[in-house]
């Protein structure tokens, strides 16, 4: 079985591993880039990676590290860009995993021949063919841009090109949103600008990165065995003990529960906002020149608008009639993996779950190793339950783009663990 994988980020690494554990071992990951770790190859321009300077994980050490490499033990609770890009380069070479991929080839065209086959062009004028093709190819590299962009005449830049603080000293700084990216580049920019505003459409759930001392998501774990609704009743009582108030803060208060929307980790946004270092706004109503006027009819000047305004789902090597998924508001795909209509292609990584990526792309690259190597098979009406699988998790979140991939850690683990768990001995 001649296998393809795009990627050899996180996702694109630990598939290469997953497969040839399985006894895999025709395998060809692609990489655009001369070196692997996709979106944690940090560049102090604009480039693939969407992280800045001063990124650390959201998510602890304890619960990102992969289950059988564990991060080194001076690793901090939540490590820094530099430490996690280094991590699985030694995950790479430990499993030696290199010598399957093929670095600075990009993938320009994918397209579906008979027997469901794949045949790849790539940038460096080759062409080949696969039996089966692994999707890793990330998807924070494409921005979603807000319909006012070309309003303002002042400098606009979305989140995934700001790099660091340094040029916008003295600058008056309005950040939009207040995801987990807004929330980074509104701290870092208002330890050297004249002003930063931040400015919110609707409540958001920011909670702090540590709760009686210990990592945020080691207090998730303690509280899964509870039925959902205790467990969200539960984190709303810890975080009005730890934070209080939003409104107290000149932020929203979220009228939904806990894990109906994706978390912002942020300690730091509580101080500044009480330092008044970073001023809470409203929704924006309109741009004029490099004035902008809010919902609340306030306005204001800015020489820098950064806009954390979120990512498009993108396959640019697909036809946009074959698979096209910019604007979904729900993915049809069985365990987040499989496609109704093509068996022999699978998506490593296309989720946006409550918790760490890595360590649920290791968990579907087991299941698709087993499922190849003929160890377990999927349901028989699996078909059916991908586009009922879209349509459920979509209901499960609030309706914005971002949800589009959303997806509930533990329960979504435990679905996948079941199935690689699985005794049956044929695949189809």
């Amino acid at each position: 079985m001649h296998i393809a994988i795009i990627g050899a980020g996180c996702s694109g690494l630990t598939a290469i591993k997953h497969l040839v554990q399985a006894g895999l071992k025709d395998i060809v990951c692609y990489e655009k880039n001369d070196r692997i770790g996709g979106n944690w190859i940090y560049a102090a321009t604009p480039s693939h990676s969407s992280i800045c300077s001063t990124t650390h994980t959201i998510s602890s050490k304890s619960m990102s590290q992969f289950s059988d490499f564990p991060m080194p033990d001076d690793y901090p609770d939540y490590p820094s860009h530099q430490q996690i890009l280094a991590y699985f380069q030694a995950y790479a070479r430990h499993f030696q995993l290199e010598k399957y991929i093929r670095f600075n080839v990009a993938v320009q065209q994918v397209r579906k021949i008979e027997k469901e086959r794949w045949h790849l062009s790539l940038s460096d004028g080759t062409e080949a063919e696969f039996d089966c093709l692994l999707i890793a190819n990330g998807h924070l590299s494409i921005p979603r841009h807000p319909d006012w962009k070309d309003d303002f005449s002042g400098q606009y830049l979305h989140a995934h090109d700001y790099k660091s603080n340094q040029a916008l000293e003295n600058k008056r700084v309005l950040v939009i949103g207040a995801g987990n990216s807004a929330c980074d580049c509104a701290v870092e920019t208002s330890r050297n600008a004249a002003l930063v505003d931040m400015s919110l459409r609707s409540p958001q759930y920011i909670i702090p990165k540590l709760i009686m001392g210990k990592p945020t998501d080691t207090f998730a774990v303690s509280l899964q065995w509870l039925p959902q609704r205790i467990q969200n009743w539960l984190q709303k009582i810890s975080l009005r003990i730890q934070v209080g108030r939003y409104r107290d803060y000149g932020l929203p208060e979220p009228d939904f529960s806990p894990t109906q929307a994706h978390p912002t980790i942020n300690s730091e946004i509580f101080d500044k906002i009480r330092h008044g270092k970073i001023h809470p706004r409203s929704a924006i109503q309109g741009i004029s020149g490099q004035t902008v006027h809010f919902i609340d009819g306030s306005s204001a000047e800015y020489d820098v608008i950064i806009a954390a305004t979120g990512y498009k789902i993108s396959f640019p090597f697909f036809d946009r009639d074959f698979i096209h998924w910019e604007d979904a508001s729900n993915i049809p795909l069985f365990l987040r993996i499989f496609h109704p209509d093509h068996p022999s292609l699978f998506f490593i990584g296309l989720i946006q779950p409550q918790g760490c990526i890595w360590t649920l792309a290791e968990a579907q690259s087991q299941l698709i190793g087993r499922l190849l190597t003929g160890k377990i098979r999927l349901p028989d009406n699996w078909r059916e339950s991908a586009i009922a699988e879209g349509k459920n998790w979509a209901q499960q979140f609030i309706a914005r783009p971002r949800h589009a991939l959303e997806v509930h850690y533990y329960p979504y683990l435990q679905s996948l663990r079941q199935i690689i768990k699985s005794t049956n001995q044929s695949s189809e």
